[in-house]
């Protein structure tokens, strides 16, 4: 019944999936979830949520609209995927992550639950690793006594586990090709599974993004019946550069700062510690939900407690900066082409990253097998003098012969490390300096020594405790 025998079980799981050949892939439903909560006494139905679907930007809209509903003074449930250390992230009340003892006695009850509804034939087969760390989730929420959860979908949506729930809010954030062998091969075919969380008569929340994602997003709506609600008047009113272009290319030109929007009858200054211009439309999303509750669901969210709750947001691994004494680390989950493109769109304005603007750095780079490697690498490698790849604790990490092959491909020099920790080492002793110093948009400057980490979320969790440390942080 300990947390280590908890983690070891579930780490057991975790491959779901990933599947050799010829092994037959898991099949995903909403029965089995709804059977599993069925016996543990709804514990969804004591609490109202929102749902969040999307390809990127999902896990910053939630921490985001959780931390304005937070500052509310509403009692709230975050729960996201995937973790960077510990599952422990993934389930948080008010902020707090899940204790050790609370995690373990959960997972043992649903789990010695779940073996007797299979033994009852009430469940085909136990819950995937997902499965049960969402039913943890709403069942730690209900006992928590939370008011409202925000939930991120884990893939998809409409077979995720999430979509389980009954939300006030479905909100989807942008849209690209990834799991394409289990969401479809086209932007369509994907969109139309993240639809899958709009309801009768409900709430949509969105932005304007590709043509195709529109068109199905529309066309759901409007055979349910959804009330569509554009997150359009929180945007900055300048141009936004980042906007999506042509299916996740972000413009390279974009510049993060604070700046005004209107909300709840006054106007708030948007300072988010999360960087980026591709974070404006995720808060805009936030801000958009945090207003229909407030309007149409009488909770006390006002103005100040949107501000206040949108400075306060904590959102580690995206775009994190982490100086470790004369080298300045970035790091940043961005684990397809979308994100990639995000990625270097800051880089280069935030941080004059790239030839052209003079400032040079090295990248630790690692990434999963099913990620499209050719276009990552062609997206960010050439920004760097220097490419470290670091191996992957996982069965799908990508093969280093493949990883040295992408960076030969693109021109760019690399090496291969044996540990994360030799890859941090390798980085950090680099004789690669900026030829310039940029000012980074708080007004700092970044220092001769810049290091980005990226690709994997796997890679970035085991690399930002090590940083941390060596800085003289807790995690």
């Amino acid at each position: 019944m300990s947390y280590a025998a908890a983690i070891d079980q579930l780490s057991a799981m975790a491959p779901e999936l990933h599947t050799q050949p010829g092994q037959q892939r898991r099949k995903f439903s909403l029965a089995e979830i709804g059977a599993l909560l069925t016996a543990l006494k709804n514990p969804h139905r004591r609490y109202r949520s929102v749902l969040i679907a999307g390809t990127n930007g999902k896990g910053s809209t939630a921490s985001t609209l959780a931390s304005i509903l937070q500052a509310s003074g509403v009692r709230t449930g975050l729960y996201t995927s995937p973790h960077l250390v510990r599952p422990n992230e993934r389930i948080r009340v008010n902020g707090v992550e899940i204790p050790d003892g609370e995690f373990a006695g959960l997972y043992f009850r649903i789990h010695d639950r779940s073996q007797e509804l299979v033994l009852e034939q009430k469940l085909a087969q136990l819950p995937s690793f997902f499965e049960t760390l969402t039913a943890m989730a709403l069942l730690h929420f209900a006992e928590q006594g939370v008011e409202i959860a925000v939930l991120e979908v884990g893939m998809g949506g409409r077979l995720d586990a999430t979509n389980i729930v009954d939300p006030l809010l479905s909100i989807v954030t942008d849209i690209s090709l990834d799991h394409t062998e289990w969401l479809g091969p086209t932007i369509a075919a994907i969109a139309r599974e993240k639809a899958g969380i709009l309801r009768p008569s409900g709430t949509l929340i969105t932005l304007p993004q590709h043509p195709e994602a529109n068109q199905v997003l529309g066309e759901v709506a409007t055979a349910l019946g959804t009330r569509a609600v554009s997150a359009v008047p929180y945007m900055p009113e300048r141009p936004h550069p980042a906007a999506l272009n042509g299916g996740g290319a972000m413009a390279d030109d974009a510049h993060s700062s604070a700046y005004p929007v209107h909300a709840l009858g006054a106007t708030i200054t948007v300072d988010s510690p999360l960087h980026g211009d591709h974070q404006h439309r995720n808060i805009a999303l936030a801000i958009a939900a945090a207003v229909e509750l407030a309007t149409h669901h009488g909770l006390p969210v006002t103005a100040a407690s949107v501000e206040q709750g949108i400075r306060r947001t904590n959102w580690p691994g995206r775009l994190e900066r982490i100086d470790t004494g004369g080298v300045d680390w970035v790091l940043d989950v961005a684990h397809n082409p979308a994100g990639a493109w995000a990625l270097r769109a800051a880089l280069r304005s935030e941080f004059g990253l790239g030839e052209e603007a003079g400032t040079r750095a090295v990248l630790v780079f690692g990434c999963l097998r099913d990620k499209p490697l050719s276009e990552m690498a062609q997206i960010l490698f050439g920004l760097f003098e220097e490419v470290i790849f670091a191996p992957i604790a996982s069965p799908r990490a990508t093969p280093m012969a493949e990883l040295l092959a992408a960076a030969e491909a693109v021109g760019v020099r690399a090496r291969a490390a044996e540990s994360v920790e030799e890859a941090l080492t390798i980085a950090e002793a680099s004789t690669v300096v900026s030829e310039t110093v940029a000012a980074d948009r708080a007004g700092g400057q970044v220092g001769a020594r810049l290091r980005v980490v990226a690709g994997s979320v796997y890679l970035v969790g085991e690399v930002r405790p090590l940083l941390l440390a060596r800085a003289g942080l807790n995690a």
